[in-house]
Formats: structure tokens, C-alpha cells, sequence
């Protein structure tokens, strides 16, 4: 009975790769297989969807109960199985890393309709992280739909040639070369898409191979392919297509040529699916849902973060978000140097009008760039691991003439140091840059060993006589070009450099460009990815403003990221769930063109704890908040029901004082303008419609947590506790007036008004805890901190070589606030605002993108 029914299944397998799931049962009952039988064959195939599913990685959120007709690889397969080997020959010997592949990939295909389905329009986005393998992941998508039965893959890749001659080079190595007899293609590594005579040729009944094409997000390319195709028609009825769309946020939305053309290409293939791939979704996830339009309708599939990854977060750390310990988030590895503001008007013009005759100095920090590259690529020859190139890139500008400018200066710097190998005091500088970046991030803890100068001396002459000094942009005919063996290469470009392309054995970059939106900014960090054998050697070089921008990028994308997968667990579909994107004073969250259809988040502060950790030093902000605070003190001592002192660990509580004295300090106090979180007009609108409208937070407790060991700080008469200590983060060249003390509050802290044992409970414990015992009351806490503030040892030198801290010194005592709600019984209240963003004091060069409508070049 076992192998009949077995046999039976088999058979069951055989019918899918020509009918949907629903139509291969019809035709065994046809056969006259019993209905026993048949539902056996039902269940085992809804255990293997089931299992599909509820794969714990990747993370998706799906419209409707989309069967799922793909159940994962077959042994008849052919691409698929090819890639496995092809991996495994490139050193993917880790067997983990080939089956997360292979469940993520199984499970963007198990999303696709079935390819004998007789019409459907697909639309889905997958969320990939900047320079994580998004690549091969869709390549295994596509060999899996391949051996499916889906026949003519468009493939998008980007705005400029250099991305797309990378694209193409990748498939088909990876599909068309393993199976040449398999495919056909329409492009080819010089040659974007131009129409062919004769498409019954490729899509005809008799013709079985698949079909690879590989285009540039081009106006007059697309125009071409949409063209071709629709006078293709009659034979596309029997070709189901997958687009797969690369850097699916650029050029895409809200583009008037480009958006327009994949919908023509679309009409015209009665089944397609479309799936977008971005490390940078903000603009896909804007898109109005219900026009006709690109938005990701049928799935969002998060894919997990690879083992060994640069991300933002692991370079330069977030700040923590609603139920997180703070003291638990990561400051990120101490691998950014700081830019000094005086140095950018020497690498970049300050207006387009200086753009013409403008010459570059190599300012200190960019000798000191350049000279740290040498000397990470003579290490990384010495240990003889990784990557066999060695890139670094310099990115100041958008503007070709900009980057052309560099090219005298870099390559007269590379020659005098050439010349001074036998300089003591050219060595000697050397060795203290080298010694000094070796003792700030140690080898040990990134599992490596570290390289003493006096063994990568040695490798300096052939490192320095191999390098090569490119400038990469539109108009230069010198590119990277990694096949033909190792490169060195300092790299000057913008855009071409700035989407998709991989930087090969990327180890240091030197970036001062402004831009003014969160998915241009993800995307330039080309140092994002994998640095197997030299993961303790990379360093940005880059501005405190830029490296606050991407700190806060990325609590951005992992906030983001983390609504996806709340969004799964809450049986949310595309069509209902909205992913909220927290905003920056100074950033867009995407292309103004590409927000039309956005609509202002509604704050809910229920269960939340807000803190304040950035702080200006001035004596006249600190002096104003030091004076807010006593105020309210003063008021809590003359409305309070009850005041409780703890001297023997520094704190006082205010019981139930009234809210309008809370809404008043908040009306006094400043908060840092950089403090997005913190915006007290919501935080007071919030508090007034849980008064009005349910009756919550009337009455507060106003805490003060002091030190029991700090100098003391009066409040009020009879109210003196002693300063805490917040030392700031060690931001090189950072604006005096400007601190990042990044954690404020500790859980205890929290916790502080609640009863009993509270010292092991875990942030929901005491969300609990205070639903409980405090379900309408809120709890503001006050910390008077020392101006001088000096970092302890523990927090100068931390492990995993992260950010170092320096002394607040402040002109002032600094008052830090941080605010506790209870979570609401019922349906929380929420306030609007509008924020947009003040770009009136930044110079911003936003992405080129003239490509997409310039003539196919």
C-alpha cells in the first residue's frame, strides 16, 4: 500500500509541473485513483505547504491564503542544483548558509503563482539588506521558477551599464552556462536589449528553453522591449514571465517613463509576476495600494540577516526602540573617522558654480585614508585570507568633473609615497597610523590575528606600484574590472558606484556627499556586506553629521523591519498593514515625487518609554531646562499627594501630581531638535486626549534619580540629590554644542514608582507590572548630570572593538528627562504632525537620474 500510494504521489508531482495543485487532483480522480488515495495525497502535499510556510526564516506577509503550489526543490531539477554547485566550488562550505538559501529562495517561489495558472499579475517586494547576496538570492528564484515552468525572465537591473554588465555576467554563470541547451537570451555583456526578428523563435510551443533577458531601467530600451513584446502577442498566451526588479526603489516609483513601461510590459504578458528587490524599500512601501501601480499587493518577504554581515547597525550602532533594554543596544564597531567640517569645501565644491577649475586638496584625513588602504591591503596580502581585491572609494560628489579633478593629486600622492619607501619619516608615520588603528580595533575579536608592521613592510612596494588610481562615473571609459585577475584600486565615482555594484574586497571609504533622503543614503554605503579574513580591518572616513545620519538609519531600518514581522504575526496583509518610518530633522524618507501617497503616522505613546539622549552644551539651552525642572519640582512638592525620599539611593517620587503641571514643564522644557522622538507639542496633545477621552494619565509621579555618590544638585528647598554621570560618545570633530549620551534611562528606572521586586523583571514584565499596579498613571523622572561627566574604564575601552565615550563637559549641569506611559485597557489614542524636513542649511547632491531617460548608452 505505502509504495502504490507513493507511487501515486509521484505521479501527483508530475501532473504540477503542468497544472495548479487543484487541477492535478481532478486529473487523478480521472485516472480513477480512489478518494483514499486522494486525500492522502492532499494532506502529505498540504504538510509540505504547511512546512513551507512556517519556515522561521525569511519573515513574509502575504495576502489572502495564496496556495502554495511549490513545495521546493525536485531531484529532476537542473538550475537549481547547478547553483548549489557553483556556490560550493566560490567556498560556500558552509552547509547552514546553502539551506538558508534555499528555504528563502523556496519560499519567494512559493509565493509566485503556479506557471500553468491561466492568467495572473503578481506584484511582491522582498526586503534584503545593502550588499547581503540579494542577488544570488533572486538568481535562485528564478532557477527554482525555471525548472518549474516559468519560461521568460526579465530582469531589471538598475540605471547604468555598469550594473547591468554585472547582472548579466552573474546569471549566466550561474544559470545559462551550467545548462546552455536550457536557455536563450536576449541580451549579452555589451549589449542591452534591441528588438529580434522573429519571436515565435523564442516563445513558441515547440521552443522549451527559457528566456533571459537582462535590461537597464533605460526609457528607450524599455521602450524597445515593451514594443517587441506586444508585437509578440500571439505566442505569449503560453509563457508565463517572472520581472524580477533590482534596486526595485530606483527609478521605479513615481517615475514618469520608467513606472509607465514595466506596466506596459506587464499588460502585455498575460501571466507575469513581478517581485521587487531592495535593501531600501521606503518608497515601495508608499505607494498608494489601491492604484494600479507597482505596489507589493500579493507579499513582503524580510529576508534574515547572512551570519558575518557589515550592516548599518553593526558599524555604527541605533538607538534603542519601545520595549528595549537601552543599556543592550549596540554602539556599533569603532570603525568611523571623522571628517572635519573644514575639510569638505577641499574635497567638494561648495556650489556648482565652484564646480569649474575646481582642484581637490589631499587634506590630512584623506592622506590618512588613503595611506590606512595601503596598509590594510599589505595586511590582508600577509594573512593571504578573503578576497583577493582590495577597493577603496572616495565619494565626494556627484559631478564628473569632480571626480576627474581628483585624479592628478591621488596619482602624484601615490607616486611621492612610492618614492619615500626607504623614509624613515614616511615609515614612521606609517607605523604610528597603523598601531593606533590596530590597538582601537583588535584582530582577537574578530577571530583574527593581527599583522605587525614589520610584516606587511615587505608588501607596501607591490601594493603601491600595482594600485590603480580610476575614476568611475558616466563619462569615463575607465572602470572597474574585476575579472582579470586582483585588483588594487582607489576608486572616485558617484552614482555608478553607488547602486548595486559591488565594491570587491572593499576596505576603506572616504564619504563627505550630502544627500537628503534615507533610501539614497542607505544605498551609497557600498562598505555594507561581508569581510571574510579582514572583518577587523575596514574604516569609513566620513562627517559626525553624516555618522549621526546613519545611526539614525539605522534604527530606522530596523524598526521598519521589525513591523514587517509584527505585521506577520497579526494575520496583516499587504493591503492593511502600514510600515511607519520614523522621520529626521534633516533627511527625507525618501524622493518628495515618490511621497505623494504618504500620509502622516499616528503617534500612540501607550506603553512606551521616551528618554532624552541628545543634549546641546550651551549654558543658555542647559540653564533654561535646569529652570524647568526646579519649577516643576516645586509645583510636585505643593500638588503631590505624597512624597516619597529615598536618600540612600538618591531619589525622590512625586505621587499623583496633577497633569497640567507635567503639560507645563513639557511647555518649558527644550528637547534637542535632532530628538524626532521627543517632540513634546505630540507628547502634550497625547496626554490631553487620554484626559478628555479616557480618563487615563490625569495623575502623574514625578521621579528624581540622583547618585548617592555625586556632587549634590538642589532642586528645591529640602530636594537635593547627587549628579549622575553620562558621558558622551566619542564623536571625532564633533560640533562642541552637540552630545550624544545615547542611554539615559536604565529598566530599573522605569520601574522606579512600581511596587514590589522589580529588579528582575524584563521591559514587559514592567509594562505588566505597571498595568497593574498603575494602569492610568504616568511617570516622568528627572536626572540631574554632572557638566564634566568623565567616562568610566568600563566605558572607554568596551569589548567588541565599539564606540569609545569622552567627557560630557558640558557649560552646565544637564538635566535628562525620561517619560513612561502606561499601556492602555483599551484602544490607544493617537495624535497627528506633520513633519518635513529643514534642508534650507544643507548642501545636497541628490542621485543623477538622467540615465533613465537618455538615449541606451
Amino acid at each position: 500500500m505505502t509504495d502504490e500510494f507513493d507511487g501515486m504521489y509521484e505521479t501527483f508531482k508530475a501532473l504540477l509541473d503542468t497544472f495548479p495543485p487543484s487541477e492535478a487532483v481532478k486529473r487523478l480522480e480521472m485516472l480513477g485513483v480512489g478518494p483514499e488515495i486522494v486525500q492522502e495525497i492532499r494532506d502529505r502535499h498540504e504538510r509540505q505547504t504547511i512546512r513551507i510556510k512556517e519556515l522561521e526564516e525569511p519573515h513574509a506577509v502575504v495576502l489572502g491564503n495564496r496556495d502554495t503550489w511549490y513545495t521546493g526543490p525536485q531531484d529532476k531539477d537542473k538550475c537549481w542544483p547547478a547553483i548549489v554547485d557553483l556556490l560550493r566550488k566560490d567556498g560556500w562550505s558552509d552547509e547552514p548558509a546553502i539551506r538558508n538559501l534555499d528555504d528563502s529562495s523556496t519560499r519567494v517561489v512559493s509565493l509566485l503563482n503556479h506557471p500553468k495558472e491561466k492568467s495572473f499579475s503578481t506584484r511582491g517586494l522582498v526586503v534584503g539588506y545593502v550588499q547581503s547576496g540579494k542577488t544570488t538570492n533572486f538568481t535562485s528564484v528564478m532557477a527554482k521558477a525555471a525548472d518549474r515552468g516559468y519560461k521568460l525572465f526579465i530582469v531589471l537591473a538598475g540605471i547604468h551599464n555598469g550594473l547591468r554588465r554585472q547582472t548579466q555576467a552573474r546569471l549566466v554563470q550561474q544559470l545559462v552556462e551550467p545548462n546552455p541547451s536550457l536557455w536563450s537570451q536576449l541580451t549579452g555583456l555589451d549589449e542591452d536589449f534591441t528588438p529580434l526578428q522573429n519571436p515565435a523563435s523564442y516563445f513558441g510551443k515547440n521552443n522549451k528553453t527559457r528566456v533571459l533577458c537582462v535590461v537597464k531601467k533605460n526609457a528607450t530600451v524599455l521602450r524597445k522591449l515593451a514594443l517587441w513584446l506586444e508585437q509578440a502577442a500571439d505566442h505569449l498566451h503560453d509563457c508565463p514571465a517572472l520581472i524580477i526588479d533590482d534596486e526595485a526603489d530606483q527609478a521605479t516609483v513615481a517615475t514618469k517613463s520608467i513606472n509607465p513601461l514595466i506596466l506596459r510590459i506587464m499588460s502585455s504578458l498575460p501571466r507575469s509576476a513581478y517581485v521587487g528587490y531592495t535593501a531600501s524599500p521606503f518608497a515601495n512601501l508608499l505607494i498608494d495600494p489601491s492604484a494600479e501601480d507597482l505596489y507589493p499587493r500579493d507579499f513582503v518577504v524580510n529576508l534574515p540577516k547572512p551570519g558575518g554581515h557589515f550592516g548599518t547597525e553593526v558599524l555604527f550602532g541605533r538607538y534603542a526602540l519601545d520595549g528595549e533594554d537601552p543599556e543592550q543596544v549596540d554602539d556599533g564597531h569603532d570603525m568611523i573617522r571623522s571628517v572635519p567640517k573644514d575639510d569638505v569645501p577641499c574635497v567638494r565644491p561648495e556650489t556648482r558654480a565652484d564646480v569649474e577649475g575646481f582642484e581637490p586638496v589631499i587634506t590630512d584625513t584623506l592622506r590618512q585614508a588613503i595611506e590606512y588602504f595601503w596598509l590594510v591591503t599589505a595586511a590582508r596580502r600577509v594573512r593571504g585570507t578573503g578576497n583577493p581585491h582590495s577597493t577603496m572609494l572616495i565619494h565626494t560628489s556627484v559631478n564628473t568633473a569632480v571626480h576627474n579633478s581628483f585624479k592628478r593629486p591621488l596619482r602624484h600622492l601615490l607616486d611621492r609615497a612610492a618614492q619615500s619607501l626607504a623614509d624613515a619619516t614616511f615609515l614612521s608615520r606609517l607605523r604610528d597610523l597603523w598601531d593606533r588603528e590596530t590597538a582601537r580595533v583588535p584582530a582577537e575579536e574578530f577571530d583574527e590575528t593581527k599583522v605587525l608592521f614589520e610584516e606587511l613592510v615587505p608588501e607596501l612596494p607591490g601594493v603601491l606600484s600595482g594600485c590603480r588610481i580610476i575614476m568611475d562615473n558616466s563619462s569615463s571609459e575607465d572602470r572597474l574590472d574585476y575579472e582579470n585577475g586582483p585588483v588594487v584600486a582607489i576608486a572616485v565615482g558617484g552614482n555608478t558606484l553607488s547602486r548595486g555594484l559591488t565594491l570587491e574586497g572593499l576596505s576603506v571609504s572616504y564619504f563627505v556627499r550630502a544627500v537628503s533622503a534615507y533610501d539614497t543614503l542607505l544605498q551609497m554605503g557600498r562598505w555594507f556586506g561581508f569581510r571574510n579574513g579582514y572583518a577587523d580591518l575596514p574604516r569609513i572616513w566620513m562627517t559626525d553629521e553624516l555618522a549621526e545620519w546613519f545611526r539614525h538609519l539605522a534604527t530606522v531600518e530596523t524598526e521598519m523591519r521589525r513591523d514587517i514581522d509584527i505585521y506577520m504575526t497579526e494575520d496583516e496583509t499587504p493591503l492593511t498593514f502600514a510600515v511607519r518610518l520614523r522621520t529626521h530633522p534633516s533627511l527625507r524618507v525618501t524622493a518628495a515625487a515618490k511621497m505623494r501617497d504618504a500620509v502622516t503616522a499616528a503617534s500612540a505613546y501607550g506603553g512606551k518609554r521616551v528618554q532624552t539622549h541628545y543634549f546641546h552644551t550651551n549654558k543658555d539651552w542647559l540653564r533654561g531646562n535646569i529652570s524647568a525642572a526646579r519649577d516643576l519640582v516645586q509645583a510636585s512638592l505643593s500638588n503631590a499627594v505624597r512624597v516619597e525620599e529615598r536618600s540612600a539611593d538618591g531619589r525622590y517620587i512625586f505621587r499623583d501630581v496633577p497633569h497640567d503641571v507635567v503639560i507645563d514643564f513639557l511647555g518649558a522644557y527644550k528637547f534637542h531638535e535632532k530628538s524626532t522622538e521627543n517632540d513634546a507639542d505630540l507628547i502634550k496633545d497625547y496626554i490631553r486626549k487620554r484626559v478628555s477621552t479616557a480618563g487615563s494619565l490625569r495623575r502623574w509621579n514625578v521621579a528624581i534619580v540622583g547618585n548617592p555618590a555625586g556632587e549634590p544638585f538642589t532642586f528645591a528647598r529640602g530636594v537635593t540629590v547627587g549628579r549622575s554621570v553620562r558621558a558622551r560618545l566619542d564623536l571625532e570633530n564633533s560640533d562642541p554644542d552637540f552630545a550624544d549620551i545615547k542611554t539615559l534611562m536604565s529598566r530599573r528606572d522605569a520601574a522606579v514608582d512600581l511596587g514590589g521586586d522589580t529588579e528582575k523583571l524584563d521591559e514587559k514584565g514592567i509594562i505588566d507590572a505597571r498595568s497593574a499596579q498603575l494602569p492610568d498613571t504616568g511617570l516622568l523622572v528627572l536626572y540631574p548630570i554632572d557638566k564634566t561627566s568623565e567616562p568610566n574604564p568600563a566605558q572607554k575601552q568596551r569589548t567588541r572593538a565599539s564606540k569609545e565615550r569622552k567627557a560630557l563637559n558640558a557649560e552646565e549641569h544637564v538635566i535628562g528627562v525620561g517619560l513612561v506611559f502606561p499601556k492602555p485597557r483599551h484602544e490607544d489614542s493617537a495624535v497627528k504632525k506633520y513633519i518635513s524636513a529643514d534642508l534650507s542649511g544643507v548642501r545636497i547632491e541628490d542621485a543623477d537620474l538622467s540615465p533613465i531617460e537618455g538615449d541606451d548608452a
